[in-house]
């Protein structure tokens, strides 16, 4: 019992000591807490328009200037962190449950790998952004159907990488231990396997949540993202493309919250690949 907590510290070491994960965390630390805290941080109510005030350029009263409805831009952006954010985040749950289950049990059973990674394959001959405003054109523009969307679109991916982990892990010695015993399989996948792939699994998810926030930028701005007066990095960017010349401050200061928040899931994502991939320790 005193190995867990050594080899927990002795992790978390490298981890700290690895840059991409240091710079990553402080990254992704900071703007969950901008979209946390947004309530107390932001300046002026983002939904309140301000008609004297419109398109005002960054100043000392609003630092990220205005948009045509006077509304303040940083307080926008901090309230579209909470939302990007929370679709990101749910998006990788929704992706990872569905990935990891549909990719387990067609790597593990081999009469279920057929079916299951056929319709994995005929979901990954869409290229995810056209899938993911296929779906969310269907089921209307909503905050859940937007995260339906994506998690949709990129589940594919993570059942590949979950599948290609299981395949590798089943042929492992303690799996014909553990069978020789008379533990069951569906066992020895959830409680043996699967504990074992987490590493690329975690790494992916990183990544998915990253994608996850470009994609709803996307969405947003062919108008299939969550609808108005919902404050989204997306949605942010969208509102100001017609306004590029005149307040190019309205989609700039979005633009540079996505490009914070992907470079630091990225990184983190390179960071946990680095200590948790054992083929990179030699």
């Amino acid at each position: 019992m005193q190995g867990t907590p050594l080899v927990g510290r002795a992790l978390w070491g490298r981890l700290l000591r690895n840059r991409s994960f240091a710079i990553g965390v402080v990254l992704v630390l900071v703007m969950v807490a901008v979209a946390i805290f947004a309530d107390w941080l932001t300046p002026f109510d983002p939904l309140k328009s301000n008609v004297r005030a419109r398109l005002a350029a960054p100043d000392a009263a609003h630092w990220f200037g205005t948009d045509h409805f006077g509304r303040d831009i940083l307080s926008r952006v901090m309230i579209g962190a909470r939302i990007s954010l929370a679709i990101g985040a749910f998006t990788a749950v929704l992706a990872g449950v569905a990935g990891t289950l549909s990719g387990a049990i067609a790597g593990y059973f081999h009469r279920l790998d057929q079916p299951i990674m056929r319709i994995m394959d005929a979901l990954m001959a869409f290229p995810s952004i056209v899938l993911a405003m296929v779906v969310s054109a269907v089921l209307g523009a909503s905050l859940t159907n937007v995260v339906i969307a994506l998690a949709i679109a990129t589940t594919p991916h993570t059942a590949r990488i979950v599948r290609a982990s299981v395949l590798l892990e089943k042929e492992q010695e303690y799996i014909a231990a553990a069978r020789s015993i008379g533990v069951g399989e569906w066992t020895i996948l959830f409680k043996h396997v699967l504990r074992n792939v987490a590493g690329p699994l975690i790494v992916r998810l990183t990544y998915v949540f990253a994608i996850a926030i470009l994609a709803e930028a996307a969405l947003s701005f062919v108008g299939a993202g969550p609808p108005p007066p919902t404050a989204s990095f997306g949605s942010i960017i969208a509102q100001g493309r017609d306004f590029m010349r005149e307040a190019p401050w309205i989609t700039v200061f979005p633009g540079l919250a996505i490009i914070a928040c992907v470079l630091g899931l990225n990184l983190l994502g390179d960071g946990l690949r680095d200590v948790l991939d054992p083929r990179l320790k030699f």
